[in-house]
């Protein structure tokens, strides 16, 4: 394949900006010639076809496997290792790249294509694909065993509160119920581990968002997939040069986002000092904004939001717990069970704050049943009514 590369490159014209069909041209006419040379059946013409392409214009050996719907994790552990989640099963795929120096290649290629900068200075890197997915770059010698590349892809049509309801991820009664809630604008906050689905959650809900309204979202690295918003302003944070300047920070993006009018603010994920920025917002007139963040629990999600405030500002501990039940209304926890499932654990009522404490009362509850067969059963059990319904009647909702 190196040879028909080398043969294609030769007569590309670098002076100006190639379409796709005129490189495939380049290659059919080199692989007809290599097929008079060589004994090449119809198969093995169509594969070296497309793998001199992707190696090319595309992700080289990985542009396979981020085209099966099916597969949902992409990890490279160096250039001769190669492992994959598809049905919930991660497996070594039998590929690999042809040097490590290929892999380098395509590790520019991605943080070219986000305008980032990734290198011995900065070796640590987040970005995102043309087709949303998210990609995490660790360079060696930070990653001893070479350069790793994890990619987690997104469905090519997002899914809908709908979908989640045919997964069984939530109950038809609890997506109408945050239906209202969103509409009403409830400050609402999404936690789960890794894996649980957030972001696709977080997608999900912002589907209830009235379409008249200016909303900002502001991520690390652009995934979000708003939909059927005119009015939409995203922001994505750049990371700092060689020189260590012009850094633009979630922080930053928070602070310059008042400024621009929104009704609403969507923030991707929170995990340091910006949650205080955010915990200001909310409690400044920009009610039914969203968020996610990395947490075991619901009561664990506040413990982490204290300490990343704490993490940009010194403030009484007190202080801290009064602004996160002042500005935060519901939490909604996701979790990732044993059968590889995705569903809505927890959605709870922050009501207050008193006696050192967030007081938190559960809505609705996920209850595992005992039953025979594959899969998880259970079922979402409502434990109570909502305490806070100013803004439900405000919106003409109750």
């Amino acid at each position: 394949m190196e040879e028909l590369k080398a043969e294609v490159m030769g007569r590309l014209d670098i002076s100006r900006e190639l379409p796709d069909e005129e490189i495939l041209g380049f290659i059919d006419e080199a692989v007809c010639r290599k097929a008079k040379e060589t004994t090449l059946s119809l198969d093995r013409r169509r594969a070296l076809r497309t793998e001199v392409f992707y190696s090319l214009r595309r992700l080289d050996i990985l542009q396979e496997l981020l085209e099966e719907d099916e597969i949902t994790e992409i990890m490279v552990n160096g250039s001769g290792r190669i492992f994959f989640e598809k049905n919930g099963r991660i497996q070594r795929w039998q590929k690999s790249f042809a040097s490590r120096e290929k892999l380098e290649d395509v590790i520019q290629q991605i943080a070219g294509s986000n305008n980032r900068v990734v290198n011995e200075y900065s070796p640590i890197v987040d970005a995102r694909l043309s087709d949303g997915s998210r990609v995490n770059i660790v360079l060696e010698p930070i990653a001893i065993d070479g350069s790793c590349i994890s990619i987690r892809k997104f469905p090519k049509h997002p899914i809908t509160m709908k979908d989640l309801i045919g997964f069984q991820s939530i109950s038809e009664e609890m997506a109408d119920f945050l239906d209202k809630l969103v509409k009403a604008r409830y400050n609402i906050f999404i936690s789960g581990g890794t894996g649980s689905g957030k972001t696709t959650f977080l997608n999900a809900l912002s589907d209830f968002i009235p379409a008249g309204e200016r909303i900002v979202t502001i991520e690390d690295s652009a995934e979000l997939q708003i939909r059927n918003i005119p009015n939409l302003v995203r922001l994505e944070t750049r990371n700092a040069g060689l020189d260590s300047g012009n850094e633009i920070t979630i922080r930053d993006l928070i602070k310059t986002s008042l400024r621009m009018r929104p009704d609403r603010i969507i923030l991707g994920e929170i995990r340091g000092g910006e949650a205080l920025d955010m915990l200001q917002a909310m409690n400044t007139g920009h009610d039914g904004s969203l968020s996610t963040g990395h947490a075991n629990s619901c009561r664990d999600m506040l413990k982490r939001i204290e300490t990343m405030v704490l993490m940009g500002m010194e403030l009484p501990l007190e202080a801290i717990q009064a602004q996160i039940a002042a500005g935060i209304d519901i939490l909604v926890h996701l979790g990732r069970l044993r059968d590889r499932s995705r569903k809505v654990l927890d959605i709870m009522e922050v009501t207050g704050f008193e006696n050192h404490r967030i007081r938190i009362r559960p809505l609705y509850q996920f209850r595992e049943l005992e039953g025979e067969g594959e899969g998880i059963k259970g079922c979402w059990e409502k434990k109570g009514e909502l305490e806070n319904q100013d803004k439900l009647r405000a919106a003409g909702l109750l």
